[in-house]
């Protein structure tokens, strides 16, 4: 017999295996998988469904661990920040944001990140290890519990929720794990988020964008860009080195997208580093033949060395772009007084009060 079997992270398929491993019929995988992802049950004498002998059963020979909230700050702007414990004692970053229209959460697919690149508060943590299906997908889980719960009592509508890999890690670096996340998230028969609302962010693995174009699920694709000439990003983005520009644009160029969708390329702007006319032009011209949008973000304080540019700067270099035709916005900073950008929270955390 199986014992402490983890349940979440598995599929419908792999739930209905186990079951028949208990002697139980195979339907019974998928009232747990419904339970688990579709009602946010996480206590087995939650479902009903099942008998209270199956419930007892389960307590003996599984569990489904959703990471431990160890820190939360919430900002004036309502964005909440989240320091999560996994069982194995490592800490993650996740980040709920709530906007007019939609709700937004950013998570994590690995314990820091080994890409260094030079403006990323993670990349000073070095890297552990990769996250889990059930690890990533418990992120959302939690917070969509406590949102639920939340509303109850204060009578909030619910809206439509958004999410974004581009908490801590490089997902495409996790990508087994990482792709059995996504087909969990937009399962209808579980968590049901369609994926045209997942948006995953990667440096720029060339191979992998490949492997995700074919994958089950392909979300949409956000490229984590910010130079335009290779010897500027060689020296912000080590993984350029490997892939250089026109290689990583050439991939972007085969990624499918539907009618409406484009890929989105972020741009962190750094004073004096990529933020000139001629940096807005090149980009232009970079990006003119694909469909695609940018995202302009001001440099998050915090890395040494490295300033972000300032504001008249940064619209210019939004105009520069818009007059010429690419769509550019400038996403604006959420939760900084609450260390909300990757890695802030981690290495602040000692600022914040334990909540677990």
């Amino acid at each position: 017999m199986i014992l402490d079997r983890e349940l979440l992270g598995l599929t419908l398929t792999e739930l209905s295996r186990f079951m028949e491993s208990l002697g139980e019929p195979s339907y019974r995988g998928k009232q747990i998988y419904q339970s688990i992802y579709a009602r946010r049950q996480f206590n087995f004498d939650e479902m009903t469904d099942l008998s209270k002998r199956l419930r007892g059963r389960l307590v003996d020979t599984a569990q489904i661990s959703l990471p431990c909230v160890d820190k939360t700050q919430t900002s004036r702007d309502g964005t909440r920040k989240y320091l999560l414990k996994l069982q194995d004692g490592q800490k993650i970053e996740s980040v709920f944001i709530p906007e007019e229209r939609r709700e937004t959460l950013c998570i994590s697919t690995q314990v820091g990140c080994p890409m260094d690149c030079q403006f990323c508060l993670t990349a000073l943590m070095g890297f552990t290890r990769n996250l889990t299906a059930g690890e990533i997908v418990g992120q959302i889980l939690l917070i969509l519990k406590e949102l639920e719960e939340r509303r109850k009592t204060q009578f909030v509508a619910s809206r439509p929720v958004n999410v974004v890999l581009m908490g801590m890690g490089e997902p495409l670096l996790n990508f087994e794990n990482v792709t059995k996340a996504l087909s969990l998230m937009s399962d209808p028969q579980g968590l049901g988020i369609s994926s045209h609302r997942i948006t995953l962010s990667t440096v720029g693995l060339v191979p992998k964008i490949l492997m995700l174009a074919e994958a089950p699920v392909v979300p949409n694709l956000a490229i984590s860009l910010s130079a335009t000439t290779d010897e500027v990003r060689d020296r912000l983005m080590p993984i350029n080195r490997k892939y250089p520009i026109r290689v990583l644009l050439d991939a972007c160029a085969r990624f499918p997208l539907g009618v409406r969708q484009r890929i989105t390329f972020e741009y962190v702007l750094i004073d004096g580093v990529n933020d000139t006319d001629a940096d807005a032009r090149r980009l232009v011209k970079l990006l003119g033949q694909l469909r695609s949008k940018v995202n302009l973000l001001p440099l998050n304080l915090g890395k040494e060395g490295l300033r972000p540019s300032n504001a008249e700067r940064v619209s210019r270099f939004q105009e520069l772009l818009s007059s010429r035709g690419l769509s550019a916005t400038i996403r604006r900073p959420r939760g900084a007084d609450i260390f909300a950008a990757c890695g802030q929270l981690h290495r602040a955390e000692s600022r914040l009060q334990p909540v677990c």
